[in-house]
């Protein structure tokens, strides 16, 4: 199986997710507010109405501050201090909506924020900063029923160690004690790990908010870690699937099955990954097709009808991305594969790049659609 074309992926998960307008832009609205994802009590960052930010740094013996934007940390905005020894600066242009990350470069240092809350991106606790999406309102934080996100510990004779994985279970899961569920195992991209698609993604959240509307019907995700990051981005063309798919598919899955009141069978269980996790998906679903009967690739590549012509045929294959990345490729790759008779869908994220919004909107799309009655 060929994984090279994956790598142009990667490349621009570690380059700057920020993309500034190309066009000129109007003046700034003086109407900043702390962004969401501040420390609690602190005032900035801040973020306005048109998508610009503003950061502030007390560093008084410091020669020079830079913010540095997205996953790379490539390019950036410089602060300016004052009198006072405090470091203000606004980003050049509006930035994408949703989540990104960041961390400051002081002196040729590297720290993260002190008024911002972290979140693990590009292999370390990177500073996260929200940009207000105009369609944030399906993950908000609304008065609903609300399911639950768990840590478990799950043996893994193959790695001779206990792994962590979080497991989402809906609202009333304790309370029907005899409803069997099925489940969706769900991926990060490389850099981040099992905490991602909760606190950066707010996967419980679009899940709660669409149940409570009657969109779906319920289902588990499982998010455990893929062990992406344990190879140095240079070298992901060399990343080996079996050693994850051994940890996925024979133990993981084996242990919430055994203590999860999941439907454990291949109708009932899908796999879904964002960039690297969507590589990750793409090989094992190939390798292990009787395992999964619904596959996501978000940001993460695509399958040709080639690929799967000697395996069971799936229920669902979805594939998005944003629209600053690759739309093309997704919709001339699942436009093939309807072709080809399976029951393809491709999900197109306006405006967005390869970003945890392009990935948000992609979960929230995806879900109606994979175990729907």
């Amino acid at each position: 199986m060929k994984q090279i074309p994956f790598i142009l992926i990667f490349i621009l998960t570690f380059s700057s997710s920020i993309c500034y307008s190309q066009m000129e832009n109007p003046p700034i609205k003086e109407d900043f507010k702390p962004s969401s994802k501040n420390q609690p009590g602190k005032e900035y960052p801040q973020v306005n109405s048109q998508g610009y930010a503003r950061f502030r740094v007390e560093a008084p013996d410091a020669q020079s501050v830079n913010v540095s934007l997205g996953l790379g940390g490539r390019g950036g905005t410089d602060l300016t201090k004052d009198a006072e020894g405090v470091w203000t600066g606004t980003t050049a242009g509006p930035m994408d909506e949703g989540f990104h990350y960041y961390h400051l470069t002081i002196d040729g240092g590297v720290f993260n924020d002190p008024g911002a809350q972290n979140y693990y991106g590009s292999t370390r606790w990177e500073s996260g900063i929200e940009i207000p999406a105009h369609d944030q309102d399906f993950y908000a934080l609304k008065n609903v029923p609300h399911g639950h996100v768990q840590q478990v510990l799950f043996p893994s004779p193959s790695t001779n160690t206990s792994r962590r994985a979080f497991v989402y279970t809906p609202p009333g899961y304790s309370a029907e004690s005899s409803k069997r569920y099925p489940v969706l195992y769900l991926q990060h991209g490389w850099g981040e790990d099992e905490t991602a698609w909760s606190n950066q993604g707010h996967a419980n959240l679009i899940m709660d908010n669409l149940i409570a509307e009657g969109k779906i019907d319920p289902f588990l995700i499982v998010m455990t870690y893929g062990m992406t990051n344990e190879v140095k981005f240079g070298g992901l063309r060399d990343f080996k699937i079996e050693p994850f798919q051994t940890v996925l598919v024979d133990e993981l899955i084996p242990y919430v099955d055994a203590n999860f009141r999941t439907i454990a069978d291949q109708d009932h269980r899908a796999m879904a990954g964002l960039s690297m996790g969507g590589m990750e998906t793409h090989s094992i679903t190939l390798n292990r097709p009787e395992v999964f009967s619904r596959y996501a690739l978000l940001s993460g590549g695509i399958y040709t009808p080639e690929e799967l012509k000697d395996s069971p045929k799936p229920d669902l294959i979805f594939i998005s991305a944003g629209s600053k990345e690759n739309p093309d490729r997704v919709r001339t790759a699942v436009t093939a594969l309807k072709e080809a008779g399976f029951n393809a869908v491709s999900y197109v994220s306006e405006g967005t790049a390869h970003e945890f919004q392009t990935w948000r909107r992609s979960l929230y799309e995806l879900a109606p659609m994979l175990f729907s009655k």
